[in-house]
């Protein structure tokens, strides 16, 4: 299961000046072999990641998609280094993940319309951990031009993406994170977005900026108020049969799942 925290900062694999401090200010970092590296410094990026010497029970490498001259030498890079939990980019089947051995965990990176309409096969796949879905590259390869509203708000086709992939990883028992926010500066819409993802069973949020680690943890982790009520209501259903009530609400076995799950966050 994918426990590195909720905080997952993308780093340019091309910027190793920017490893340590992207490390330190996050709850594992995504040195990025793809989208953040423009394609003459590809090879410079794969040299920078494989010197590291960054913690790699705290790190995930992004990796080109695996229909791109890329991905092949991204993998030889990888099986000299130490770094064995792995972000796949653009998933569209299983075939490509068949490439990794035993030692590696996988995050299936699923945005694009292929990869969103597979996610049930890739949640399933024995080597992925965790699912990633991507609002951008989604809406581009369905031929749109945006993934929100004027108001910040996601279009219907990107909030279906994200329904899937949490729905599709749960059912397979795995970890799924949320897509970033691109926004830098909307701390407000990126709180309500993290709260949301966390209320709905994300177990992480990507970002971009080492400013936005602190609103995504905050999201993450229940109020005192919240975790003191579900340990009350655990601590209640020991001496309880089936369904009972508790402070005027009938509490259920869904109901106790939820107490578990944010007593456990706020742990």
């Amino acid at each position: 299961m994918f426990e590195l925290g909720p905080a997952l900062l993308f780093c340019p694999g091309d910027r190793p000046e920017r490893f340590a401090k992207a490390a330190e200010r996050a709850d594992a970092v995504i040195l990025d072999l793809e989208d953040a590296v423009a394609p003459a410094d590809k090879a410079a990026a794969r040299a920078h990641v494989a010197a590291s010497d960054l913690d790699p029970a705290r790190v995930i490498v992004r990796v080109n998609a695996p229909d791109t001259a890329e991905f092949a030498a991204d993998l030889e890079m990888l099986d000299e280094s130490p770094f064995r939990t792995v972000m796949v980019a653009k998933v569209e089947d299983t075939v490509p993940l068949d490439r990794f051995d035993e030692s590696y965990s996988l995050i299936a990176l699923c945005e694009t319309a292929r990869g969103v309409s597979a996610v049930a096969r890739i949640a399933a796949h024995d080597r992925v951990v965790a699912l990633m879905w991507g609002a951008e590259d989604l809406i581009a390869s369905l031929g749109g031009t945006a993934s929100r509203h004027a108001d910040g708000r996601y279009r219907d086709a990107a909030r279906y993406a994200r329904s899937r992939v949490v729905i599709e990883s749960a059912a397979c028992g795995k970890a799924a994170i949320d897509a970033v926010h691109i926004d830098i500066d909307d701390a407000l819409g990126l709180a309500a977005e993290a709260e949301d993802a966390a209320a709905s069973g994300f177990v992480a949020t990507a970002c971009i900026h080492p400013g936005q680690v602190g609103t995504i943890r905050a999201a993450y982790a229940p109020d005192a108020e919240t975790v003191a009520w579900a340990r009350d209501v655990l601590a209640a259903a020991e001496g309880e049969r089936g369904v009972f009530r508790f402070r005027g609400r009938m509490i259920d076995e869904p109901l106790l799942r939820h107490a578990r799950a944010v007593s456990a966050r706020g742990a």
